[in-house]
């Protein structure tokens, strides 16, 4: 009953961890990722004490190394080990959060400075001699187009897995900003000294929102939360299920009355 009790516990327990790492792939903050991961090694760490407490258990009440209830055991242990080693992979990886630190950026800090980049192209627009109207407006919409193109291509760039692909996102980044960085040059050539401040305004909102736009890219690349949930959804999937036939089959067996043959 002792070794029945046992191997329940250890599905129980798995389940548990494996339902506790799937959270913290999932989580929306560093906080929750971070008490996921700790519930996961837990329940992990319990998985184990389980498992190394049934397996003299199981020799004490007669079953040998070659019987069927210890080779499941056996087999349990080396899928678990297997597991065990690739869901910490996994779980370190959730707990940067790369790619969702990315996507603040892109809501927060970059989206805040290309709005003052808008704002500052505003304010040249109003300052502008009436003779250069019509340039002005033209060269405004043309700078602020270009890094509303960037911004529109920071969506896939974070949801990309392939790093082919974000190579071609980052190239059309590349030349949406000096679509950007020329329109200033060529507003800054046409307007009067006294619209300085402003081509400075945007000048700056422009660097800084290159710089977050950096940053983005470099969190991005490293796709913590892309390849989490594609381990979760592929390889560590197979191996739950592996170890969960183990611990089925070895409840079963464990469920049935003891032959003679088993000793």
């Amino acid at each position: 009953m002792e070794a029945e009790r046992l191997s329940s516990d250890l599905l129980v327990r798995f389940t548990t961890a494996a339902d506790a790492a799937n959270r913290a792939v999932m989580a929306g903050t560093d906080e929750t990722a971070t008490q996921h991961v700790r519930e996961a090694e837990q329940a992990k760490q319990a998985v184990q004490r389980d498992a190394d407490a049934l397996k003299p258990l199981l020799a004490g009440i007669g079953y040998t190394a070659k019987s069927g209830e210890s080779r499941l055991l056996e087999e349990f242990n080396g899928r678990f080990a297997e597991y065990r080693e690739l869901d910490n992979a996994i779980l370190g990886l959730a707990v940067e959060n790369t790619n969702l630190k990315a996507q603040r950026l892109s809501f927060g800090p970059a989206r805040a400075e290309a709005d003052a980049f808008r704002d500052a192209l505003e304010s040249v627009a109003r300052t502008s001699p009436a003779n250069d109207a019509w340039q002005v407006k033209a060269l405004t919409a043309t700078a602020l187009a270009a890094v509303r193109e960037i911004q529109v291509l920071q969506g896939p760039h974070i949801a990309e897995a392939d790093d082919v692909a974000m190579t071609r996102l980052e190239e059309r980044m590349a030349l949406s900003e000096g679509l950007a960085r020329s329109a200033l040059r060529s507003l800054a050539d046409l307007l009067p000294s006294a619209s300085r401040p402003q081509i400075d305004a945007a000048t700056g909102a422009l660097g800084r929102f290159h710089d977050l736009n950096s940053q983005l890219i470099v969190l991005s690349r490293r796709n913590s939360n892309v390849h989490s949930l594609a381990l979760s959804l592929g390889k560590k999937r197979m191996l739950t299920a592996r170890c969960e036939e183990s611990l089925r089959a070895l409840q079963d067996a464990l469920s049935k009355p003891i032959s003679a043959g088993t000793r």
